[in-house]
């Protein structure tokens, strides 16, 4: 992980809990990276042994530096362990990658080519379905030529939600800049932001608990510390592994949270932002 002048080092932040084949997917797209100068922390919020010993081995069969950052399992701490892994890290740069979701071999590259100070990268996702989710977690491994010359198929047996971005990329212009704040199309599944950032604001809000919409915070807070939002789509989309809904019973709590913060600021006033 070299870093230098222009090109930042970068830690990649993969967040998971107790979905091994989803993570080993996970970790093998990373493993394939065209651009490989990048380290892994891996973001635990308690899982158990079955996890540990997949990362134990896959670390052991790359060149990529791994580590591992655990803590016990009381409950859904997403924000907490979030916080550890950024404290861990090495890297000018974080990516926040969720363990089911499986990168494209140009995601690193990508978001390396999208990072400029100032401003966080957010990115978007193609949802799987369960038919191709189950069949990609037996095999345990992504073949990326294979699945784009049977993407239409898929897509036609609605196994994929989109296609297209398996094979466009557009470039890095303007068109990618938001002029205003919005929580729309917030994915934390994938977002990039410099480390000093993050650690300016403090990292994610762990007062925030349960499933449900710390991403939006996150950003808002970086929008409030004057840290602008770039889209990420059409570059660093990943593939999300379906999966049943979370528990989101504490979902609504949180979102009346955000929005209290989000309507209290002075500055989306003073922006006319979308907060809708």
């Amino acid at each position: 992980m070299t870093g230098g002048p222009g090109v930042p080092s970068i830690t990649v932040i993969v967040n998971t809990y107790n979905w091994v084949p989803a993570l080993n997917l996970s970790f093998r797209s990373l493993m394939a990276q065209t651009d490989r100068d990048f380290e892994i922390v891996v973001a635990d919020d308690g899982s158990g042994d079955e996890t540990r010993q997949l990362v134990q081995k896959l670390a052991a069969a790359t060149d990529i530096a791994v580590n591992h950052v655990w803590h016990e399992d009381i409950g859904f701490r997403r924000t907490q362990i979030l916080n550890k892994a950024i404290e861990a890290s090495r890297g000018d740069y974080l990516i926040f990658l969720d363990g089911d979701c499986i990168t494209q071999p140009d995601f690193i590259r990508q978001h390396r080519r999208l990072a400029k100070p100032g401003y966080l990268v957010t990115g978007s996702r193609i949802m799987m379905g369960p038919d191709l989710s189950a069949e990609l977690c037996a095999r345990g491994d992504v073949d990326f030529s294979a699945l784009k010359r049977h993407a239409l198929r898929y897509r036609a047996g609605g196994q994929l939600a989109k296609v297209i971005p398996l094979f466009a990329r557009l470039p890095d212009a303007g068109f990618r800049n938001y002029h205003k704040f919005t929580w729309r199309r917030v994915k934390g599944c994938n977002i990039g932001s410099w480390k000093r950032d993050v650690v300016r604001i403090g990292g994610y809000d762990e007062g925030l608990t349960g499933w449900g919409h710390e991403d939006v915070d996150f950003v808002f807070r970086m929008y409030e510390a004057g840290i602008e939002r770039r889209s990420g789509t059409w570059a660093t989309e990943v593939l999300h592994i379906w999966h049943k809904m979370a528990d989101r019973s504490k979902a609504e709590g949180n979102w009346q949270t955000v929005m209290s913060r989000i309507q209290a600021s002075s500055r989306i006033a003073a922006g006319k932002s979308n907060v809708k």
